[in-house]
């Protein structure tokens, strides 16, 4: 059960204390209280698990603070939907909005190699009015004796040279809880420059100490990527630890699924379930078409597999783009053969644009037709 309170609810408030105490006092019932953050207004959720079936839902919504109240199904408990339209389906941060209907791309280096190539990958996304990029610091491998990202020591340069060109939010891989504390201490360091999204990685989705120690903290938002050999509901729960823990400020990155009929490119692109994710939960939907196609090959029509793919996940509805680009793609330290030249971003991004526009149309189509009935 979710009690939802009334926009703006001060915890310091009669209504909110004389709800809270009803609920503190239910039998067999824990509560956990969430915050969601609109463009216009601040939203408290208060969360009952336990035997909810024995409380009486007219009582809970006459409480002082209550808006309305939302019957639950088992799973998904916080980020799922629950046939409540309702619910706010985003989150602010560092100046950004993300959610449902926003798009943000996040363009950069699949890792950090150099300090030059991070500063002309950034110059690069100022040029083009982007504020968003990717940065890998820490790269799990599947060879032990790859390079597996500078690590803490390249975090410095990375945050100053963000503030320089007004990057607000840098999406990085974390693969221990110990990178949570290195991420924080080098944003403190160079001032907070910019803001820093903790990317969990496909290898780590069913990671639950990991996840539940992001979960515990509430500052950083989270980028979670899909399962490359798990289920959808497997992966959908692997979000939900983060939620459950306390951080719902969560986005479900679609990377491709490992699979021998994946063949011309390197995972099986997963972009159509796009619409699926957004009506099964309130979370923003991001797509990798990088990791999903895996090399730069164009088609006879000129337009390269990635621009293609990127396409797919952006007229289905996607809310983010995580790219991979970099100076020198023959140079690159990870996966330089899916990565786009610096010179293709312009095109790529109004690519985008236009792809972006025929999915308005689209959706401006039938809601003129539903208001019509």
């Amino acid at each position: 059960m979710i009690v939802i309170l009334r926009p703006n609810t001060d915890e310091n408030s009669v209504a909110f204390k004389k709800t809270w105490k009803f609920l503190e006092e239910l039998n067999n019932i824990r509560l956990q209280k969430n915050i969601v953050e609109g463009k216009f207004q601040r939203l408290t959720e208060i969360y009952l698990f336990g035997d909810t079936a024995a409380v009486n839902q007219e009582t809970v919504e006459a409480l002082p603070a209550v808006e309305r109240v939302v019957r639950i199904s088992q799973e998904y408990r916080v980020l799922g939907r629950h046939k409540d339209s309702k619910r706010l389906t985003g989150f602010d941060y560092n100046g950004l909005h993300f959610d449902q209907e926003t798009l943000n791309i996040f363009a950069g280096l699949c890792a950090v190699d150099s300090k030059e190539s991070v500063e002309l990958m950034m110059k690069a996304l100022k040029e083009n009015k982007l504020t968003c990029t990717r940065m890998g610091a820490y790269k799990p491998r599947t060879n032990p004796y790859s390079f597996q990202g500078h690590g803490k020591d390249c975090l410095p340069y990375v945050f100053e040279l963000a503030g320089k060109y007004s990057i607000k939010v840098i999406a990085m891989e974390i693969l221990h809880e110990n990178h949570i504390r290195e991420i924080d201490d080098a944003l403190e360091l160079t001032g907070r420059p910019t803001g820093v999204i903790f990317q969990v990685g496909t290898r780590n989705t069913q990671n639950f100490e990991l996840l539940k120690a992001i979960g515990r903290q509430n500052e950083y938002p989270v980028l979670l990527k899909r399962g490359f050999g798990i289920t959808l509901n497997e992966s959908l729960n692997a979000a939900e630890y983060l939620a459950s823990e306390g951080n719902s400020k969560v986005i479900f990155c679609l990377r491709g699924m490992k699979t021998s009929f994946s063949e011309p490119h390197r995972n099986m692109v997963d972009f159509s379930i796009v619409p699926a994710l957004k009506r099964l939960t309130r979370m923003p939907v991001c797509i990798d078409p990088s990791h999903s196609v895996g090399s730069r090959e164009t088609s006879p029509d000129g337009i390269p597999d990635i621009f293609h793919v990127t396409a797919q996940g952006v007229i289905a509805g996607a809310n983010m783009i995580l790219v991979d680009f970099h100076p020198e793609p023959a140079k690159a330290l990870v996966d330089g053969p899916q990565a786009l030249l610096l010179k293709e971003l312009p095109k790529f991004i109004e690519d985008v644009k236009i792809v972006r526009q025929a999915y308005e149309k689209r959706r401006n189509l039938f809601k003129a037709s539903k208001s019509v009935k």
